[in-house]
Formats: C-alpha cells, sequence, structure tokens
C-alpha cells in the first residue's frame, strides 16, 4: 500500500473518530434529563461502593486502629501479614471453624435455593390461572406484605409464635397432647426457621416479576391451544414456562451467586449459643471477630475469602446456564 494510501486512511479514521465524538455528544445533550437523574445512582456506588475498596488492603496487613492517626494512614502503614499478605486467610482456611462455616453457610443458602427459588413461579402460575380479578389482586396484596416487614419484625413475629411456654404453636401442641418444642433453643430447627421465614416474606415480591413476565403472553397463544384440546398443564408446559424461561434463568444465576452470602442480620436475631453449630456463618464469624474482638484484619479476610466464592459461583453458574439454557447475564 502506499504512503498516500496509508495517509488517506489514517485521515478516513480521525474523521469518523471526530464524527463519533460529536455524535456521542449530542446524544449527551439531548438526554441531559435521563443522566441528571442517573448521577445520583452513580454518585451513591462511586461514594459508598467503589471508593471505600481501599479497604481490601485491610484483610492482607496487620491492622489496628492508631489514635490520632488517620484510617487512611494506618492502612497503608500497617505491616503486611507475612511474606505475601496471606497469613489471616491460612489462619482461617486452617482453623477450627471453617469447614463448619462452610458447611452451615453452604446448606443454608443451598436449602433457600432448592426450596426458596421454585415457591415465587408456583405462586405466579397460580395467580396467572385465576380468573377472578378481583380475588387476584386481593391474593396479591396479601402476598406481598410480608416483604414490607423488617427483619426484625418477622423475627420477633416468629419468637411470639414459637415461644415454649406461650407461643400459639405450642399451645396448640399442648391442646393436641403432644410435648412443646423450644424452636429457638435445638439447632436442628434453625434452617428449618430460616428458610422458611424467607419464603413466607418473599414469596408475594418474588412472584410479581414472573407475572410481569407473563402479562407479556399473547392471548391467543391460549386460544390456539385451547382449539388444539391442550389442557390447562399442557398450556403452563408449552406456553406459560417457555415465556419467563429468559427470567426465571437469570434469577437462577444471581441466586446461585448468592449461595454463601448468607445475611448476619437475621441470623444474629435467631440464632443463640445453644444452635452455633448449625446457625453461625461466615458473616456472623466475621461480626463477632471484626466488631466485638476487634481484629479487623482477620474480619475482613475471612469476608473477602466469602466474597471471592460468590464471584467464581457467578462466573459458573452464568457459564453453566448459557451452555444449557442459551440464556445468560453476559
Amino acid at each position: 500500500m502506499s504512503i498516500g494510501s496509508n495517509t488517506t486512511v489514517a485521515a478516513a479514521a480521525r474523521t469518523a473518530r471526530t464524527r463519533s465524538g460529536e455524535g456521542l455528544w449530542r446524544k449527551a445533550k439531548r438526554q441531559k434529563t435521563l443522566l441528571l437523574l442517573l448521577l445520583p445512582g452513580v454518585l451513591y456506588f462511586l461514594i459508598f461502593s467503589y471508593l471505600p475498596m481501599y479497604g481490601i488492603l485491610v484483610a492482607f496487613k496487620d491492622f489496628h486502629l492508631q489514635a490520632g492517626q488517620n484510617f487512611l494512614t494506618s492502612i497503608l502503614t500497617a505491616p503486611w501479614a507475612g511474606r505475601l499478605g496471606l497469613d489471616h486467610f491460612a489462619d482461617f482456611v486452617n482453623g477450627p471453624y471453617f469447614l463448619q462455616l462452610l458447611r452451615n453457610t453452604f446448606l443454608l443458602g443451598l436449602y433457600s435455593i432448592v426450596f426458596g427459588f421454585p415457591a415465587p413461579i408456583l405462586f405466579a402460575l397460580l395467580l396467572n390461572e385465576l380468573r377472578n380479578r378481583h380475588y387476584k389482586s386481593f391474593v396479591q396484596t396479601v402476598s406481598y406484605l410480608p416483604y414490607f416487614l423488617s427483619v426484625v419484625a418477622i423475627v420477633g413475629i416468629m419468637k411470639l409464635m414459637l415461644a415454649p411456654d406461650t407461643g400459639a404453636v405450642n399451645l396448640l401442641l399442648t391442646k393436641l397432647g403432644l410435648e412443646q418444642i423450644y424452636f429457638f433453643g435445638l439447632p436442628q430447627w434453625f434452617r428449618t426457621l430460616f428458610v422458611g421465614s424467607g419464603i413466607w416474606k418473599d414469596l408475594g415480591m418474588g412472584a410479581v416479576i414472573y407475572l410481569a413476565a407473563l402479562s407479556k403472553v399473547d392471548a391467543e397463544q391460549y386460544e390456539s391451544a385451547v382449539l388444539d384440546g391442550a389442557s390447562r398443564l399442557r398450556q403452563i408446559w408449552h406456553i406459560t414456562l417457555p415465556a419467563i424461561k429468559p427470567v426465571i434463568v437469570i434469577t437462577l444465576i444471581l441466586s446461585l451467586s448468592g449461595v454463601l452470602h448468607v445475611g448476619a442480620e437475621k441470623v444474629l436475631l435467631m440464632y443463640s449459643p445453644l444452635t452455633y453449630d448449625t446457625a453461625d456463618v461466615f458473616s456472623t464469624y466475621v461480626y463477632r471477630q471484626g466488631l466485638v474482638n476487634m481484629d479487623f484484619s482477620f474480619g475482613a479476610a475471612v469476608d473477602l475469602f466469602n466474597s471471592v466464592i460468590n464471584v467464581i459461583f457467578l462466573v459458573a453458574s452464568n457459564r453453566l446456564a448459557r451452555k444449557l439454557s442459551g440464556e445468560s447475564l453476559w
């Protein structure tokens, strides 16, 4: 290619980049109202999610708060934990609580998916079959209500209902001639209570996503299926479920990515030393080590370990979903 041709190609590329930049600027000016509305959300995540990420260094250092010293300076001047900064991770993995915490966290996350994930799908399918609009609206409204209750309120209701002597459940057991059960003091009941209350709380709001997807299904498809003699179950299998398949796959991927992300708030409200064997999870262990015992570096290392495992689950579940169903987050 000649020098003249190269010069022409370079000039054309510069012109294209200039026009692209001008076009982008015009689009930004045309949509400035939407960009201004987006700005608070961007600032929120920038200030509270991305800027504090420098604190990840705490997990690799022997960090201790110094009186009169800036927090960032304390992190930067703290010595590294070992040659590679991995001593806290090694201490946790080789420690006496690692397998117990891994088992408890994984089982709580797994049971929440196995029993909690299909529940809103089934509930949405049942609501979609209702023909009485008023009754359907009433059921939907009632099912939403637990979602707006705080975790503190839900655990409080559970403790009132399941109290050993005065709870409604134990009073009913006594009336039936059965022994009372100390639900919150028995390790074998913790997972059932945790998962069951989560299903009750999120059932109605989880169904909203699937009902929104079902609202876009063309009614003529059901009419054609009726003319072909398809039963209601066949209509659900061949029309309804395929319509919400992309939503099911995406929500399942997000659920799998958090299989080891069991929040500390609800567990802290529900557990006691009597139920540590089945209730103690990564997040509660981080709370005790990092805030109660003031061992910030070790707590940060445990939390970072948990986050890395969740990212691995997210990538693996996304790739598996793409191979099996053709649907994925990216």
